[in-house]
C-alpha cells in the first residue's frame, strides 16, 4: 500500500486524511499538539475550533452555503460531523465544538488506513506529503517551507472571540431571537444585548481607552518584518473597529437591523448578539466580538454591555499570529507546489480563510495526492465553482495585496444578466451554475 504524509490535524489536515485513506492510500497524520501547544488551541483533540463555532450560513443562495453543498457532493467527512454536532443558530451551521472535534477524532482514529503520530514534524519529508499545519504552523517547519520556497512567509493577526456562561447572563434585559425572525419559532436561536444610545457611546468609547495586550509573543513575526497591528481584514479586533469611527460598530457585528427589544417593541440602537457554543446550553460567544484588550479590561469593558453586567466568562478573548505562505508564487491550482509534485498544501496556510474554505482545501489536496500517486489526473476545479474559485484565487491573485479569502461571489465569474435581479435571485443562480459544473465536471473527470 503506498504511504502519503499529512502534516496537521486542523480542519484540512483532517478531511485530507480521511479522503487520502477513503483512496487506499496508507496515511501517516502528524499532528504536534498536546505535547507541543500552539498557544490557541485547549486540546489535542483533531479538528479542534480556535475561534467561532459557527462553521456560516447554510442557505443555499449564500456563499458558504454553496461551498457546503459542493463538499456534500464531494463527499465530506468533516461537513457529515459538523452536521452530527450542529446547535440552533438560525441559517447558519453552528456546532459544539467539543463535540465535533471528538466525533473527527474518533473517526480518524478508527479508520484502518490512518496512522496518528503525535510529534512536531520539522522538516519537509522528500515522499508524497501533504502540509496542513495551519496558521500556528511551528518555528522550525515554517523555516522548512521558507527555505523551500526561496519566498518570505506573510503574516497577520487574528483574534478570538470571549465565551460566557449562560446562566450569568441578565434575560431581563436579553432576550432571545434571531434575525427577521429566522431561527427557532418560539424563541430565536440568538441571544441579544440590546443598546441604547447613550449606553452604545459610552461602550465604544470605553473599547478606545482600554488598554490592550502588548505584542511581546509575536515577537518572531515582528522579527520578520510584521508590524506590530496588522490585522486580518474579515477578523479585527472590536477595538480596531471602533478606532476607525464610533459609528463603525453600529454598522458592523452590532448592526441591531432585524430585531425588536420585547422591552420597548422597538429596534435597539445597537446590539450583541450570543449564539450557543456546546450543546448543553450554558456556554455562549460573543458574536463578532474578537478582541485583544487585557483580561481585566474586558471584564470591565464587556461588562457594560447591557445583560452581561455580571458575566461569568469561560474564556477571554486573545490574539494569535496566523501565518500563510505566498501562494500565488508557491502553488499551482491544484493545490501542488510548483516545484515538487508530491507536495501539497492545504488549509489556512494557502490564503483560504473561513473553516468550510480549510476543510475543502483539505478534501482536494487529499483526493489530488490520491490521484497523483495513482497515475490519475488531477483535478482543477471550475471557476464556476465555489471550490475551483477559491483555489484559483490564491494561486493567481496579486501577490502585493494577498489576503486570505473565504467563500464569496465576488470571486466567481459574473453572470450574463439580461435585466437586474435581487440579491437572493443572484446567489441562486450562482448556486445553481456552480452545481451543474460540478457534476459535469466530475463525470467527465472520474
Amino acid at each position: 500500500m503506498t504511504k502519503i504524509t499529512i502534516i496537521g490535524g486542523g480542519l484540512a489536515g483532517s478531511e485530507a486524511a480521511w479522503q487520502a485513506a477513503q483512496s487506499g492510500l496508507e496515511v501517516k497524520l502528524y499532528e504536534m499538539r498536546p505535547s507541543t501547544p500552539t498557544g490557541a488551541h485547549l486540546s489535542g483533540d483533531l479538528a479542534e475550533l480556535v475561534c467561532s463555532n459557527s462553521l456560516g450560513s447554510n442557505l443555499p443562495d449564500r456563499a458558504s452555503g454553496v461551498l457546503k453543498n459542493e463538499l456534500r457532493h464531494l463527499n465530506s467527512m468533516l461537513l457529515e460531523c459538523a452536521e452530527a454536532s450542529a446547535l440552533p443558530a438560525g441559517a447558519a451551521l453552528a456546532v459544539d465544538r467539543e463535540a465535533f472535534a471528538r466525533l473527527v477524532t474518533e473517526k480518524i482514529q478508527n479508520h484502518p488506513n490512518i496512522e496518528i503520530i503525535r510529534e512536531e514534524v520539522t522538516e519537509i519529508p522528500q515522499t508524497p506529503v501533504i502540509i496542513a499545519s495551519g496558521p500556528l504552523t511551528s518555528e522550525r517547519l515554517s523555516k522548512s517551507i521558507a527555505s523551500l520556497s526561496g519566498e518570505d512567509h506573510l503574516f497577520f493577526f487574528d483574534a478570538i472571540a470571549p465565551i460566557v456562561h449562560a446562566e450569568s447572563i441578565n434575560m431581563e434585559i436579553a432576550f432571545r431571537a434571531s434575525r427577521y425572525g429566522k431561527g427557532d419559532q418560539d424563541e430565536g436561536d440568538y441571544i441579544n444585548c440590546p443598546f441604547t444610545k447613550d449606553e452604545y457611546y459610552a461602550f465604544v468609547h470605553a473599547l478606545q481607552s482600554a488598554e490592550r495586550i502588548e505584542l511581546r509573543s509575536f515577537e518572531d513575526a515582528i522579527r520578520a518584518g510584521v508590524k506590530a497591528g496588522q490585522f486580518f481584514e474579515g477578523c479585527l479586533p472590536v477595538e480596531v473597529i471602533a478606532e476607525r469611527g464610533t459609528d463603525s460598530l453600529a454598522f458592523g457585528p452590532m448592526r441591531p437591523v432585524g430585531l425588536r427589544d420585547p422591552r420597548t417593541g422597538k429596534r435597539p440602537y445597537a446590539i450583541v448578539q450570543l449564539r450557543q457554543d456546546n450543546l448543553a446550553g450554558s456556554l455562549y460567544n460573543l458574536v463578532g466580538f474578537q478582541t485583544n484588550l487585557k483580561f481585566s479590561e474586558q471584564k470591565r469593558v464587556l461588562g457594560m454591555i447591557p445583560g452581561l453586567e455580571k458575566a461569568e466568562f469561560e474564556r477571554f478573548g486573545q490574539m494569535h499570529r496566523n501565518t500563510f505562505i505566498a501562494s500565488p508564487k508557491l502553488l499551482r491550482p491544484t493545490l501542488q507546489h510548483i516545484t515538487r509534485d508530491d507536495l501539497f498544501f492545504a488549509g489556512q496556510i494557502t490564503g483560504v480563510e473561513g473553516y468550510m474554505g480549510n476543510i475543502a482545501t483539505g478534501l482536494l489536496a487529499g483526493i489530488n495526492a490520491a490521484r497523483m500517486i495513482g497515475g490519475k489526473g488531477l483535478l482543477t476545479l471550475p471557476n464556476e465553482t465555489m471550490l475551483g474559485a477559491l483555489c484559483h484565487y490564491i494561486t493567481n491573485a496579486s501577490l502585493k495585496d494577498f489576503q486570505p479569502m473565504k467563500a464569496n461571489f465576488g470571486i466567481l465569474p459574473a453572470l450574463t444578466l439580461e435585466k437586474k435581479i435581487g440579491k437572493r435571485e443572484r446567489g441562486q443562480l450562482y448556486a445553481d451554475r456552480a452545481s451543474i459544473t460540478l457534476e459535469n465536471y466530475l463525470e467527465q473527470n472520474d
